[in-house]
């Protein structure tokens, strides 16, 4: 669809976009937060699985993958019907999910629709019950392809890496963590995710309150009531508690904390975008008459083509995602052929966003009741400087007389005492905090990892890293054979559907480690001449879709500071993802894995 032109003052929308970005400014960027780990290590502990004690392991396993989330439990699968049955996964939570064991925080759900969101539906059979399904059924659905898989059977739990290093006499990875263990194994992978570390703002006196406090990715039922169902937290009935924060994981919390708080203050430094969810239930019966053989890689596949301007004859998915890349590519293709320059197309691109973000701020008017609440609550960035977010029920909670919205004009919260926070020069008593801070993203790899690898001949990651990332196919290192990593980045870098990129790494591992057996080889590594051909190759993309200087400052753009030049290659495939998942699954079905040495 296209949309219907809207007028707006596009200059003084620009002028509106930088006021609001330059306010929130701060020289000290990724500084301004706290390390939990270290300040406040009680905030990390699991509330959900007790951990069991364990001997540790000094045993030898064919495969290892450090993480239990998507990204363990889809690779240890594939691997698993390649034929190789010696699988170890090693979680730093109690049992699989990743993000999903943690995050169960009330109204946690996907953002993008769970046909293409969840992993391996088709292989397990399972018929998400609604396009975006909450947080619980995801959960289940993690330890569907554990129990499934077998993935259970030598998993580690409540377990942490420390040290990681290459033994070249022997050709294995020793593996040391927290529990004891020292084994080793003949491949490595690691999924480690880069939204797993929360984090805490560095707010004057954060240590001082007296009342309860956590954060949401802890989120403390013994202390609200209810559950991560979305059961109502009756013990709150009688309390004020504040919520710091308004990005994604608040926008979907605050309507559960709205119905059920004596009192609920919203802090917010920045609001977020808000567009229609429309969620709904699957039908069975629809259900059964798409579900044939491939129908999931199908679905991934279209909608890949329709984010990147390659549509399909139809929209599988239908939702804000495809809708804004549809707007946005059917005005670069209705410009003539002579005004496809790069600018006109940039242009073009930002038209279409204003006309988007525009209805976004109409939409808050049509549910907010109090006007000043209202503006408020109005988003003044272009859509992509911050993760978007779709949600039907989080304007509406600020009708509730309960609810109040602390709108602190981009600074924050000023400080936090025993008995509650200032904001605007103002003070308020509350019984709880609930730090919806988010995650570690700009701070380095090893230390969100809690280990830095160590490859032949001594080399770190970190060094191997040091002028920014370095591999073929954001899987590959050079130096630290039989090692795989699974993530988006230079890779096909689809950020609206991460579990697609790990869906495909899945694949590609399991196909390697099969030529490997097949071949009875022992090792395998990327050359040196293939990564920097890679690199190479991506150094003509043209630049990150996300991460502009130009935005309101945000885990996007490393806190609108320089992210320096080690980020440059924070790239994909210039072709963009829909190619490069097209040319990936002609490289390994080839049966010539270019570029890897097999010995």
């Amino acid at each position: 669809m296209t949309a219907q032109a809207i007028d707006f003052d596009k200059q003084a929308l620009k002028e509106k976009y930088r006021e609001e970005r330059d306010k929130r400014l701060r020289t000290d960027g990724n500084e301004q937060y706290v390390e939990i780990k270290t300040h406040f290590p009680e905030l990390l502990e699991d509330p959900y699985v007790a951990k069991q004690e364990r001997a540790p392991k000094t045993d030898h396993v064919k495969f290892t993958f450090i993480g239990g989330g998507f990204a363990g439990l889809v690779v240890g699968a594939r691997v698993k019907e390649a034929g190789i049955d010696d699988v170890r996964i090693l979680e730093k939570g109690g049992d699989f999910g990743g993000t999903w064991y943690w995050n169960r925080y009330p109204g946690a759900q996907c953002d993008t629709a769970a046909m293409i969101y969840m992993p391996l539906l088709e292989e397990t059979g399972h018929m998400p019950s609604e396009k975006y399904v909450h947080a619980p059924e995801i959960l289940e659905q993690c330890q569907r392809i554990g129990k499934q898989y077998d993935l259970y059977d030598n998993a580690l739990f409540h377990t942490e890496v420390q040290e990681l290093t290459w033994d070249e006499d022997k050709g294995v990875w020793h593996v040391r963590t927290n529990r004891g263990d020292d084994f080793t194994t003949q491949y490595i992978g690691m999924g480690t995710g880069p939204l797993h570390v929360p984090k805490l703002p560095g707010i004057p006196g954060l240590e001082t309150f007296k009342g309860h406090a956590f954060h949401t990715s802890r989120w403390d039922y013994d202390y609200t009531g209810g559950d991560a169902k979305g059961a109502l937290m009756e013990n709150l009935k009688d309390k004020r508690v504040v919520i710091i924060g308004t990005g994604a994981t608040s926008v979907q919390a605050v309507p559960h904390l709205a119905r059920a708080c004596g009192k609920l203050y919203v802090v917010q430094r920045t609001p977020s975008s808000v567009d229609v969810r429309d969620n709904g239930p699957i039908d069975p019966d629809w259900f059964k008459s798409i579900a044939e053989p491939g129908w999931q890689q199908k679905w991934l596949m279209n909608f890949t083509a329709n984010q990147t301007g390659q549509w399909a004859e139809e929209d599988l998915v239908q939702d804000g995602w495809t809708d804004l890349s549809k707007r946005i590519w059917s005005k670069i293709k209705a410009l003539p052929e002579d005004k496809r320059t790069p600018q006109d197309m940039m242009d073009a691109w930002e038209d279409s966003d204003f006309e988007k973000m525009e209805e976004i701020r109409a939409r808050v008017d049509t549910i907010v009741g109090e006007p000043e609440t209202a503006q408020k609550l109005k988003a003044w960035y272009r859509q992509l400087c911050k993760r978007p977010c779709f949600h039907d029920q989080y304007l509406d909670a600020f009708n509730n007389p309960s609810t109040e919205l602390l709108d602190t004009n981009g600074k924050g919260v000023e400080s936090i005492d025993e008995t509650g926070f200032t904001v605007n020069g103002q003070h308020y008593d509350v019984d709880c905090i609930i730090y919806a801070s988010g995650f570690e993203v700009g701070t380095s790899h090893e230390r969100r990892a809690g280990f830095d690898m160590v490859g032949r001949d001594g080399e770190k990651l970190s060094e191997h890293w040091q002028e920014g990332m370095r591999t073929k196919h954001g899987i590959h290192m050079h130096g630290f054979p039989n090692a795989f990593i699974v993530q988006p980045t230079q890779g096909a870098n689809l950020i609206s559907n991460v579990p697609h990129n790990i869906a495909d790494s899945g694949l590609t591992i399991a196909a390697i480690l099969g030529h490997a057996e097949k071949v009875g080889a022992s090792r395998v590594e990327v050359t040196k001449e293939a990564e920097q051909a890679w690199f190479d190759l991506l150094a003509t993309n043209a630049g990150r879709m996300l991460g502009s200087q130009d935005c309101t400052p945000g885990y996007y753009n490393n806190e609108g500071q320089d992210p320096g030049s080690q980020s440059a290659m924070n790239v994909g495939y210039p072709a963009g993802a829909l190619a490069y998942f097209n040319y990936i699954d002609g490289w390994r079905n080839d049966g010539k894995f270019d570029g890897l040495d097999f010995s």
